[in-house]
């Protein structure tokens, strides 16, 4: 009976364990240890809201993560993923949080992925919405999610310039690679 009990105790610890560990941590903890890293590294942050089931989520983060073209987003930004919108099977990847950014950051119906360039300290700096020239962050625009045609590629090199330090050739390359996203571009 002894062994049962031990038995069933460890069982359900390991569960639970396994649990704590597949549940996902909240955009706070995940933003607040960017803003630090950010700081001591004088970079901005990069925050890209996905999810497991978007092809073009997987094809944004492909492109980042290009040989061709890694090393200049390593350079300028801290990179962070928040898990939104997922499937009910999944909902437990999901960032605690990260619905209440999407709407803060008037994204909620933009669709995804949508990212955010946000400064050490967390004030927004650009997003993946363009808009009219003039108009503020505070103004809804289109969701350009990852930039494949020659339009949206030029307006995503457009904030890269204005919020990091990368040269004219660094964002040539990046630009040659996203354009590879957009199958009329070939």
């Amino acid at each position: 009976m002894k062994l049962r009990s031990l038995s069933l105790v460890l069982a359900m610890t390991v569960a639970v364990c396994f649990a704590n560990a597949q549940s996902a941590k909240p955009a706070s903890d995940i933003l607040n240890a960017a803003y630090k890293t950010a700081a001591k590294e004088k970079k901005n942050v990069f925050v890209i809201f996905h999810a497991s089931w978007c092809g073009w989520c997987h094809k944004m983060d492909t492109a980042m993560n290009d040989q061709s073209v890694k090393a200049f987003f390593d350079k300028s930004y801290v990179v962070e993923h928040l898990t939104v919108k997922e499937a009910p099977a999944k909902k437990a990847d999901e960032n605690p949080g990260a619905d209440e950014l999407l709407k803060k950051y008037h994204a909620a119906d933009q669709g995804i992925p949508f990212w955010i360039i946000l400064d050490p300290k967390g004030n927004l700096l650009a997003d993946s919405q363009e808009r009219p020239d003039g108009a503020s962050l505070q103004t809804t625009g289109q969701n350009i999610g990852c930039p494949a045609t020659e339009k949206e590629v030029a307006y995503f090199i457009k904030l890269l310039k204005q919020t990091s330090s990368l040269k004219e050739d660094e964002l040539k390359l990046i630009a040659e690679r996203f354009r590879k996203n957009d199958r009329a571009g070939h």
